[in-house]
């Protein structure tokens, strides 16, 4: 047998040992080309996970996405214009956490995400329907509100009424963010009173619930809306499932909190598939409006 110099190994050739069956060199797999389905545990491949906005191509389960892809997604193209992008947060409370201030947590959530605050707003076009936008950014800091993401939806609700524009927020959050501490909490009241006006002057408000959508944010705007729908298996609830299980000490119904539920018990209007967001969201719009 030739030595082991005179006969390189391929990547895939099997290797004698000395002890044992034969073993495989595996070739390398460069990062993020493949990911698993957290419902169905099919590998996916990456490139046609998002090319499939976000939802397996196996068992349809809706991944999350953060804010920037779900304006992507929703409006027509190039016609997203972002407004109050230079509303910066602080550390009034010059909070700190294991070690961390939260001003260097939000650098760190500002690097990763490219976003200045867990939500994007603006006006933008759906299927040709100008509309006032609002998209939470569950990749930042799990899309928490404190007080600039609640000055951001309240500074657009306003703007939607006095533009007389459709109001579209895709809610997502893990809830108040006590890094602030009440400064949070009241964003809960500065939001719903923005929409009390709104909805006065008979503006539209549409509200879509991604997963997660709980605490605050759900026991506020996201719950005051002229339609509410869902994406499928979203988990809706003010305290989580595990929770609510421990306090009260006994099992709850299957699929407690998630959107199935929630919209046969009234609490959401329908659900719609990631796919037919825009296309349903146009449509709601028409005929509201006509």
């Amino acid at each position: 047998m030739a030595d082991q110099e005179d006969n390189p190994v391929t990547p895939f050739q099997y290797i004698p040992t000395k002890q044992g069956p034969p073993v495989r060199k595996k070739r390398d797999v460069p990062d993020g080309l493949w990911m698993r389905c957290t419902a169905c545990e099919a590998m996916l491949y990456q490139k046609a996970v998002e090319e499939n906005l976000g939802v397996c191509p196996q068992c349809d389960a809706h991944f999350r996405v953060g804010a920037a892809k779900r304006i992507q997604q929703l409006t027509d193209p190039d016609t997203f214009e972002e407004l109050f992008a230079d509303i910066a947060p602080d550390d009034p409370l010059e909070f700190v956490w294991k070690g961390q201030t939260y001003a260097e947590r939000i650098k760190r959530e500002q690097a990763k995400t490219g976003n200045t605050e867990a939500v994007l707003t603006g006006v933008g076009y759906i299927k040709g329907r100008r509309v006032a936008l609002g998209a939470m950014d569950g990749e930042f800091l799990m899309a928490s509100m404190g007080s600039v993401v609640g000055e951001k939806i309240t500074l657009l609700i306003e703007h939607a009424t006095e533009h007389r524009l459709p109001l579209v927020i895709v809610c997502t959050s893990g809830g108040a963010r006590m890094h602030e501490g009440v400064l949070s909490v009241v964003q809960m009241g500065k939001t719903s009173a923005a929409l009390g006006q709104l909805h006065e002057v008979g503006g539209l408000y549409i509200s879509v619930l991604v997963d997660p959508t709980t605490a605050g944010v759900l026991a506020s705007f996201a719950s005051l809306a002229d339609i509410i729908i869902a994406e499928p298996g979203a988990l809706i609830g003010f305290t989580g499932p595990r929770v609510l299980a421990n306090t009260i000490k006994t099992e709850l119904p299957e699929g407690f909190q998630r959107a199935e539920f929630q919209v046969a018990h009234g609490f959401v209007d329908r659900i719609v598939p990631r796919h037919e967001l825009r296309s349903e969201i146009a449509r709601l719009i028409d005929y509201c409006y006509r």
